[in-house]
C-alpha cells in the first residue's frame, strides 16, 4: 500500500539487517536499475523525473524519520504539511 506501507517496509528492511541507506536505495535506485530507467529516475539530479518527500528528520540516522513528512514535491508542485494532513 502506498504511503504508510512503504514506511513500514523500510523499517522492516532495517530490522532485517539492512542499513537505512541500503533500505532507501532498495526503494529508489534499485527499482530504477531493475527497470532500466536509471538514466531518468532513481536518484535526484537535474533532468530526472522525481517526486520528493521533505522530512523533519534524517532517515539515515533513524529510518522511522520517514514518517516525519514536512512537505512533498510532486509534478513540480510543493505541498506543505498543513495541506497534507487536511
Amino acid at each position: 500500500m502506498p504511503g504508510f506501507g512503504l514506511q513500514d517496509e523500510l523499517a522492516l528492511l532495517v530490522q532485517a539487517g539492512l542499513s537505512p541507506a541500503e533500505a532507501l536505495r532498495t526503494a529508489t535506485l534499485n527499482p530504477a536499475r531493475f527497470l532500466g530507467r536509471e538514466a531518468d529516475m532513481g536518484t535526484i539530479a537535474r533532468g530526472k523525473i522525481a517526486d520528493l518527500v521533505l522530512l523533519d528528520g534524517n532517515p539515515l540516522a533513524d529510518i522511522h524519520n520517514t514518517t516525519r513528512i514536512n512537505a512533498v514535491v510532486s509534478n513540480g508542485r510543493l505541498t506543505g504539511r498543513a495541506a497534507l494532513v487536511n
